[in-house]
């Protein structure tokens, strides 16, 4: 019963495979059917109807069948969608955007690799076109608005810093960081923190040195508690996201640094914070494209998920791999003749927060921040800890026994010792 909210996700991802592979028999089966459809009827009309009516009944059949029938663009996404009900709500959710677009972001979407040498999509065992990304995870509708940040400015004030958030969560941080989005109050290492804007719409934040290397050390070496509970992230024939890491859920109580940080510093209710999690991403390991909303079937424990809070316990050289990268967005550099446009990446810096935020303020998700863990190429691992944030107060599940209260009065004295309070 503990493990029922992961083991929710895993049963997810097997009726996703599921679905999948019925969505290509049922097509098959629909060509078939539609071909000797194509053949019998107009017969069947010829020799019924009088001479008269024949012409005007075979336009009728060519019509229906050129507006979607067999053949048609359209009539190869009608399973899908029917069977997917997810992908239909995230495209409710972003046709819900704001019309006046400040600035317009070409799509991304790169030329499928799924093809022959001849230039044909190759086909699979069912002689259907190979599933490709832009299949799973759609390009954004024309229209979206994505604005990245302004390469000509060296950093954005606090105050413009909130008003992006404005549409996706309500935190305020002007407790503990000036105007210019510096800390307040050194960590214990004699180190300030700094908020750094990535994009504007959607949001994207930075946080350097969240924690220091002491605390980030304490954090990684909960993963070989007896109390954290382990989970291997195993990789699924057909799944939408690949995922090959090894994950560790931890008690509330056990990070305390993490909470006291989270709750007082960005302002995130103790209450609303998911079960922490440290991850470990060894060589050859990834998280492919993923959304980190959650399933419209969950949303009865806490709402949907409105911020991803990531940190970084270890640095990855750029060349190594492991960077987060997200999709659809983009960082402008000016390299004084010309202006570079290249994907959002944050690289993981020991101790550096990443904060995104997968859906708006009233819950409708998010899809520009689609994103992935990049592959990893280094020997030595690659080591975070995250946590989500969700609308409304949020039931714990693993490990067994784990609740905020327990944790409160440990995160409260670790505030008093980094004078939070």
């Amino acid at each position: 019963m503990q493990s029922q909210h992961y083991e929710d996700q895993q049963q997810k991802q097997r009726q996703l495979d599921n679905i999948t592979n019925s969505c290509y028999r049922m097509e098959v089966y629909r060509r078939k059917t539609s071909f000797a459809v194509v053949l019998l009827v107009p017969l069947f009309v010829f020799c019924c109807c009088d001479v008269r009516s024949r012409s005007s009944s075979t336009c009728c059949l060519v019509s229906a069948f050129s507006a979607g029938g067999f053949g048609s663009g359209k009539s190869q996404q009608t399973p899908k969608s029917k069977k997917n009900g997810s992908r239909k709500r995230k495209r409710t959710g972003l046709s819900d955007l704001p019309s006046n677009t400040k600035m317009v972001i070409p799509s991304t979407k790169t030329p499928s690799s799924h093809t022959s040498d001849g230039g044909q999509p190759k086909l699979d065992k069912w002689g259907l076109p190979v599933a490709t990304l832009d299949d799973i995870f759609p390009p954004l509708p024309p229209g979206t608005e994505l604005i990245p940040i302004d390469p000509s400015k060296d950093s954005y004030s606090l105050s413009e810093i909130q008003r992006c958030l404005s549409d996706h969560i309500s935190i305020d941080l002007s407790r503990f960081f000036d105007e210019n989005a510096n800390g307040k109050i050194p960590n214990q290492d004699g180190s300030t923190m700094k908020i750094r804007l990535l994009h504007q719409s959607p949001p994207v934040l930075a946080v350097e040195n969240f924690l220091t290397e002491a605390e980030c050390q304490e954090i990684q070496s909960q993963s070989t508690s007896t109390r954290a509970h382990q989970v291997d992230s195993a990789t699924f024939r057909g799944s939408l996201s690949t995922r090959t890491s090894t994950s560790w859920f931890c008690h509330y109580s056990d990070v305390p640094v993490l909470l006291a940080k989270a709750h007082y510093l960005l302002d995130i209710p103790l209450e609303t914070m998911e079960e922490p999690q440290i991850v470990r991403y060894g060589r050859g390991q990834e998280f492919s494209w993923h959304y980190d909303e959650v399933p419209s079937s969950q949303l009865d424990n806490g709402g949907q998920r409105l911020a991803t809070l990531l940190v970084y316990l270890t640095s990855v050289p750029e060349n190594k791999g492991g960077g987060t990268t997200f999709r659809d967005l983009r960082r402008h550099e000016n390299n004084h003749s010309s202006s570079a446009s290249t994907e959002l990446v944050m690289q993981p810096q020991q101790g550096s927060a990443l904060l995104f935020f997968p859906a708006f303020a009233d819950g409708r998700p998010d899809d520009r921040t689609l994103h992935k863990s990049h592959v990893m190429d280094g020997t030595d691992p690659k080591w975070i800890v995250q946590m989500w944030v969700h609308q409304y107060p949020y039931n714990p599940v693993l490990p067994a026994g784990n609740s905020h209260e327990a944790a409160r009065t440990v995160m409260e004295e670790m505030s008093r010792k980094l004078g939070y309070s």
